[in-house]
């Protein structure tokens, strides 16, 4: 009787531990892509492995796409979010909207939707902000930077301010192209994501 109860009580906690299994599903351009990268050394490969070693077991989903907007994004996060059916979504969307100088108020729209769209299919949403080089001028630039802030104000969510904090404009992080983060920047981009991300799953 007694390896019976300690039997169902193995069965208990091994079904339990699969139910808390979550899916954290990213939603990126090339820098969670891992654009000129062997992807096992990007960023969203350290976080699969950040969570086996912090006892986690949520499975993640890389759903980034070099060159992709917030419009592609947009379009495509329908498909993932009925595929996957995440427990989190990140968001890390509007470089090349910025570099393609569309406007800031279209962005804001587009990861509006994603956000409304991720958080009515049951998903939290952390979302990553990111800023352009000043050659774009203050008043875009300024414009650009605020719809991050802006929409975790509106949307209530989670936000890393500035996903490449401590790797942007810095030429030994970055790639020749000084756009890409290099492989000796994953690491950095990462503990930038962790410390917002872990509270959600």
């Amino acid at each position: 009787m007694r390896v019976w109860f300690l039997s169902a009580g193995l069965a208990l906690m091994c079904m339990a531990q699969n139910a808390a299994a979550g899916t954290v599903l990213i939603v990126g351009d090339s820098i969670s892509a891992g654009f000129g990268l062997d992807t096992s050394k990007g960023w969203v490969a350290l976080l699969q492995q950040r969570l086996k070693q912090e006892g986690f077991d949520d499975k993640v989903v890389n759903a980034s796409i070099s060159g992709d907007t917030s419009a592609g994004g947009l379009a495509r996060l329908p498909a993932a979010l009925a595929e996957h059916k995440p427990d989190v979504v990140v968001i890390e969307l509007g470089g090349n909207d910025g570099l393609r100088g569309q406007p800031p108020a279209q962005l804001q729209q587009n990861l509006a939707s994603m956000i409304d769209q991720s958080k009515a299919g049951g998903a939290k949403v952390l979302l990553l902000g990111m800023q352009l080089p000043p050659n774009y001028g203050p008043r875009y630039t300024t414009a650009f930077a605020e719809v991050y802030g802006a929409l975790a104000k509106e949307k209530n969510v989670p936000l890393v301010p500035f996903f490449l904090e401590g790797v942007g404009g810095h030429p030994e992080l970055m790639q020749a192209d000084q756009l890409h983060p290099a492989v000796g920047a994953q690491g950095k981009l990462l503990e930038n994501v962790w410390p917002t991300l872990k509270p959600l799953l």
